[in-house]
């Protein structure tokens, strides 16, 4: 069951839309910000975007037109009383509002008109609406407050406050920013379905708020408030090797709290938090984002967020200083239980101990019911592996913790029982990754596999990408692809999220194409890249890990794995056709490729950690950091170009230029079209970074496939090298040995983790390995972006990019009798699907509304390609529509 699945109606989203799209064409799936009918967003020139709902062969907009005011009635009429743009002759879907300033809680409504390919008005968008946020700081009305106590207090702290409303709420609006994590309550009542918000960010530059529509949850007359509050990464107790506990920000959780309230009168009042609130500890007695949670349930305080509730024993708040001085909104889609997963089976031990099993791994949390006597500890012990005994191993992830004590054991949950009957028992500011929790109890208690149910927690970005193929093993790889994506997608990509939950930069660019063909990630990576500009130094260094508490800055931060800051940009660009991402990070891309021509003139770096994890060969660090500098170069060069920056363009072409020169002058072999000792990865990363020159393409491409060959067609890479094998053999010429290695089933191979029972990826190729061997990493996740573009052929336009114009390159390869991918792009949805039927393959290409696409068919050995009988050939052009040719 997927739980709070944001599909909305008008969401950038449901693979049968387009089956449903009406004629006359009509405007649709409007967004603001790339969000639904958002409220609580400080951008003062949000981004306003739709697509193009017409069945019709062809269809295109051609002009547009947009409103945007207060009055929805007037929007609705085609009146904006803030905005109303000319017409425009133009297929963009994208405007950015350029109307009256945007003002501080005021809701806005807007609409969009577009006229068809035949230059005739389309029927109208339904009206949509977003709601401006605190825009600035001195909108605040609330006190920062926490209670007295110090950072190494262990207990959770609650606070309450009660007020009255005399007239008839209108609406109201909850503001809350917070240093730490929480879960605000009105009434007795949970606002919202998010988990751990606020994200993790660098807490003394960048503080983040939420906003809460709670009109429904204001009562007339007296009502109360309640915040409790987590460490999360502000206050991090607990200890390891990433120096969490040293962060210059560490102190107290803390929070702000405006809730402003419109009354029917027009006139509004606001509620905010004070040192007149109260306070007292809640019955979290440890709460660790990076271990667990305790709860004794005989601190239960039962009412504490009501308005009959007796305070007179809790303290006065206590006031704390703003933790930073750029506290802006939360745009982007959060953190939710997004999957409720009932335990599959439930095994004693022979010491009593109870182990469940999900049959899945995951990154989330376990909810926990059972009865006992008062005072019953009870021990929930999460982990991806057991013990030949039975009992749950956490050797593999537990390496890098570095406890001061035994009181905040990796991973175990502590539950103490109140004895009143049926308790359950569920984190609330912790998440893990697992598979199997084993169960342990100071007092016998009764347990079904009815007693635990898991929750897959991630941020909830909506799946805009689908796939399915006749080899059951690739599906599977897909699906595992996606599960450790998505369990490494917290606000921030992660690497693992059981023994680190770190911002990994080399996972996070090695992943990202992966995951924004499957899911519409935009929010999140523009806040992670707001956390690169927060982190990097002014010399242009970005650390490893981001965000970061400081740990990162002296190892592991070279080209090779901080291309983030160039790579994630370009990605998105690509995928969406959205220059803001690069307008906003240019400046940083420049510092950074900047930096290294400073340290390394020559256009050859060492800086990096190279092919990470590799099988058995190790290629050099400096060709793989320089393949990744010059990729960054060259993407710098290209920015520029499309910002206008004409000088800054020539330079980093020049820059690209001696980069390559200075790499093939040291590492080809023009006489065996060979890279250095012709390992795989010394191969492949050339060739799909685009280091190799055009005359030697073909030589370096047979000699990869000859390696490949010799290797038995399996793998021997690391991560930079698994990155760009595939894509590197089927670009050029060998999409059937690309084939062979990803569908391969034996060690070393994807399919080797999948036939031994894996659910998500490996961070090693070798599952008996001693170390490096997170049962659940990304870091070898591009196989899902290339079975989108390797196979089905679907890739973006870097001319028409945001798959304005579709790139349609398919390989029909050898050993599959039947591949089908879908992507919903800004545009629509695009479909490349192709099954064979005796000697003849048939292709069928769905190619959304107001985009067209370029066709390459696969043709060699004489085969030729057909559409209603008519031979087509070369690239093939098409306008909106749906094809199906037959190639034979």
């Amino acid at each position: 069951m997927r739980l709070f699945h944001n599909i909305l109606v008008g969401a950038f989203l449901p693979f049968s839309l387009f089956t449903q799209a009406a004629t006359p064409a009509k405007p649709i799936g409007l967004r603001i910000e790339y969000l639904v009918n958002p409220i609580g967003i400080d951008n003062t020139h949000p981004r306003l975007t739709w697509m193009l709902a017409d069945n019709r062969q062809g269809a295109k907009q051609t002009a547009y037109q947009v409103f945007v005011g207060m009055d929805s009635v007037e929007v609705s009429r085609g009146k904006g009383g803030d905005w109303t743009s000319a017409k425009i002759a133009s297929s963009n879907i994208l405007a950015t509002y350029n109307g009256k300033a945007l003002q501080a809680f005021k809701k806005y409504y807007w609409k969009v008109d577009v006229w068809d390919k035949d230059g005739v008005k389309a029927i109208s968008s339904t009206v949509s609406s977003f709601e401006m946020g605190m825009l600035k700081m001195t909108n605040w009305k609330g006190t920062w407050i926490s209670d007295e106590q110090g950072v190494n207090v262990k207990p959770a702290p609650y606070f309450r406050t009660t007020f009255g409303t005399g007239k008839k709420v209108k609406s109201a609006r909850a503001y809350i920013a917070v240093a730490g994590l929480y879960e605000l309550y009105i009434n007795g009542e949970k606002i919202g379905n998010h988990r751990l918000d606020p994200m993790y960010t660098r807490f003394d530059r960048r503080t983040l708020y939420v906003t809460y529509d709670v009109t429904k949850n204001i009562m007339a007359g007296k009502n109360a408030i309640g915040v409790l509050l987590g460490n999360g990464w502000y206050n991090h107790q607990s200890t390891a090797v990433w120096d969490f506990d040293k962060a210059s920000w560490r102190n107290r959780p803390t929070f702000c709290l405006d809730l402003r309230i419109t009354y029917e009168d027009g006139t509004f009042q606001t509620i905010r938090s004070s040192e007149q609130w109260k306070t007292s500890f809640s019955p979290i007695t440890l709460n660790s984002i990076y271990t667990a949670e305790h709860y004794d349930a005989r601190l239960d305080q039962p009412g504490w967020n009501t308005i009959n509730f007796n305070d007179t024993k809790w303290k006065p708040a206590f006031a704390r200083p703003v933790p930073s001085q750029n506290v802006t909104a939360q745009a982007l889609h959060p953190i939710r239980n997004v999957d409720e997963i009932p335990a599959k089976t439930m095994t004693k031990i022979d010491d009593g101990a109870m182990v469940f099993d999900l049959g899945r791994n995951i990154s989330g949390v376990t909810k926990f019911t059972v009865k006992g006597k008062e005072g019953t500890v009870i021990r929930l012990k999460h982990g991806e592996r057991l013990y030949k005994n039975g009992h749950v191993d956490l050797s593999n992830i537990d390496l890098h913790y570095r406890p001061t004590d035994d009181k905040d054991p990796f991973q175990v949950d502590i539950f103490t029982l109140s004895g009143k009957g049926e308790e359950t028992f569920m984190p609330k500011f912790n998440y893990k990754g697992f598979q199997y929790v084993e169960v342990t109890s100071s007092e016998p208690i009764e347990l079904s596999t009815k007693s635990l149910t898991g929750y897959f927690m991630h941020s909830d970005v909506p799946p805009i990408g689908k796939l399915n193929s006749s080899n059951t093993t690739i599906n599977k790889i897909w699906v595992a692809t996606n599960n450790s994506y998505l369990s490494n997608l917290f606000g921030y990509p992660t690497d693992c999220p059981q023994r680190e939950k770190n911002g990994w930069t080399g996972d996070a660019h090695i992943a990202a194409e992966t995951g924004l063909y499957n899911f519409d990630g935009i929010t999140v990576y523009e806040k992670w890249l707001a956390d690169h500009r927060d982190e990097q130094q002014p010399n242009g260094t970005l650390p490893s890990i981001i965000p970061t508490a400081g740990w990162g800055y002296e190892w592991g931060n070279g080209p090779d794995w901080t291309s983030t800051i160039a790579l994630i940009p370009w990605d998105i660009y690509l995928f969406y056709g959205d220059t803001k991402i690069l307008k906003d990070n240019y400046e940083n891309i420049t510092r950074y490729v900047n930096h290294i021509n400073d340290l390394y003139p020559t256009g050859l770096t060492t800086w990096g950690l190279g092919d990470w994890v590799p099988v058995k060969s190790v290629s050099p660090v400096e060709v793989t950091s320089t393949a990744y500098y010059f990729a960054d170069v060259t993407i710098a060069a290209k920015v520029a170009g499309i910002l206008g920056n004409k000088a800054d363009k020539q330079k980093y072409i020049a820059l690209a230029s001696k980069i390559k020169k200075a790499f093939n002058d040291k590492y080809l072999d023009k006489k065996t079209g060979s890279y250095n000792k012709g390992l795989q990865t010394e191969l492949a990363v050339p060739l799909y970074w685009g280091m190799v020159p055009d005359a030697y393409k073909a030589k370096i491409a047979a000699r990869l496939a000859e390696r490949v060959k010799a290797d038995n067609f399996h793998l021997d890479v690391g991560i930079l090298g698994g990155k760009a094998i595939l894509g590197a053999l089927s670009d050029n010429g060998y999409p059937d040995v690309a084939y062979k290695i990803a569908s391969q089933e034996t060690y070393p191979s994807w399919g080797w983790w999948m036939v031994n029972g894996a659910t998500t990826l490996y961070e090693n190729w070798n599952i008996d390995a001693k170390h490096d061997i997170s049962l659940n990493h990304i870091m070898f996740g591009n196989i899902g972006a290339w079975l989108y573009s390797g196979i089905a052929g679907i890739k973006p336009d870097e001319k028409q990019p945001g798959f304005k114009n579709v790139i349609l390159q398919p390989n029909f390869v050898p050993g599959l009798e039947q591949f089908t991918a879908e992507h919903a792009s800004p545009y629509g949805k695009v479909v490349s699907s192709w099954k064979r039927n005796g000697n003849a393959v048939e292709y069928s290409v769905t190619v959304p509304a107001n985009t067209s696409a370029d066709i390459t068919f696969p043709l060699n050995g004489g085969k030729k390609a057909s559409l209603g009988g008519k031979p087509v050939s070369g690239v093939y052009h098409v306008s909106a529509g749906y094809y199906k040719f037959v190639v034979k």
